[in-house]
């Protein structure tokens, strides 16, 4: 079976083809980032004006990249939520589209559930039940998988998801859009210095970073009431090291709680190298198999979106051209 995949939630354009859940024929994505650069985050209307310029061509370059004839495609997957609601329409459109004309079976996928397909490209995937933790710009969520339709939320951000902080946290030192790569650049040179305080929660698996971000602020205000030069990269070094152990404790925390021996990770910040690193260590240390993306399957991208489509297929999901776009959908609630 070959899936299109069509993901427009955010900032990237991005069109795949999947054959059979795992094997991906071609994946491409059109970021606009260094266009909302300019803005210091994400413009709504910016976006969905560049994914219905650009989507076209898109399309045709992913069909030609895997040498597929539109007549070869069996299924269609395209997110539908959450996200910016005029970028999901783009998306939602198209695929509808292609649908119709092609009379093939369309599927609307949950962003969240394709970040975590993104871990069955491949031919060893995760076994079920497993945790999966959502590391994204928009997302931090803990989840609790016990099929390919069948999710519990453990817990989740109370305020900013890591990314947003990560975007702060850059802005209050001065660094570029967006923060997660610059932080992670910077902060390369520097070291532990700061000990940011562990972060506290009614609930143990949810998690909050404004107490953090806050000590970051106060931090830099004193040294510059102090007249003192701002260590940028030892305070970056420090922020990332707290938000990792942060995330690390909760994973942990929730293994040990249902008695899971699998964790997946997946979303945008999972590509930061030392949150890599620290997992993996973790690993090694307490017994437990970990999972992955490669860096590009971590940002947004249509390959997640077939595969999840494909195994949502197969378990008998099938939607139909009224699907509508649902900016705040969530996950295993």
């Amino acid at each position: 079976m070959i899936v299109l995949g069509i993901e427009t939630s955010c900032d990237e354009t991005s069109i795949a083809l999947v054959k059979e859940g795992k094997e991906i024929l071609s994946n491409i994505i059109s970021s606009q980032v260094d266009i909302h650069k300019i803005y210091g985050g994400v413009v709504p209307e910016i976006a969905s004006r560049l994914h219905a310029e650009r989507i076209n061509s898109l399309l045709k370059l992913a069909l030609d990249s895997a040498h597929i004839r539109f007549k070869d495609i069996d299924l269609i997957s395209v997110t539908y939520g959450p996200g910016l609601v005029g970028a999901l329409w783009v998306g939602i459109t198209m695929a509808k589209t292609i649908s119709l004309a092609l009379n093939k079976p369309l599927i609307g996928v949950n962003h969240l559930v394709g970040h975590i397909f993104a871990n069955f490209l491949r031919e060893d995937p995760p076994e079920f039940p497993f945790i999966s933790y959502i590391i994204s710009g928009g997302h931090t969520e803990l989840i609790l998988v016990e099929d390919y339709d069948k999710y519990k939320l453990l817990g989740q951000t109370l305020d900013d998801a890591a990314g947003e902080a990560f975007d702060k946290v850059a802005r209050l030192l001065g660094l570029e859009y967006p923060g997660g790569p610059a932080i992670e650049k910077v902060a390369k040179d520097g070291k532990l210095t700061f000990d940011f305080p562990k972060v506290k929660c009614d609930r143990d698996l949810d998690i909050s970073f404004s107490g953090l971000k806050t000590s970051v602020l106060y931090l830099i205000r004193n040294l510059q009431k102090e007249g003192k030069a701002i260590p940028i990269a030892d305070i970056a070094f420090s922020f990332q090291h707290r938000i990792v152990e942060e995330l690390l404790e909760r994973a942990l925390l929730a293994l040990n709680k249902f008695n899971i021996s699998t964790l997946v990770l997946a979303g945008g910040v999972v590509a930061n190298k030392y949150l890599q690193e620290r997992f993996y260590k973790a690993s090694k240390e307490e017994g437990f198999k970990i999972y992955m993306p490669p860096p590009i399957l971590c940002t947004d991208n249509a390959a997640m979106i077939a595969s999840a489509g494909y195994y949502l297929f197969k378990k008998g999901k099938i939607d139909n051209l009224y699907i509508s776009a649902n900016p705040s959908l969530t996950l295993g609630v």
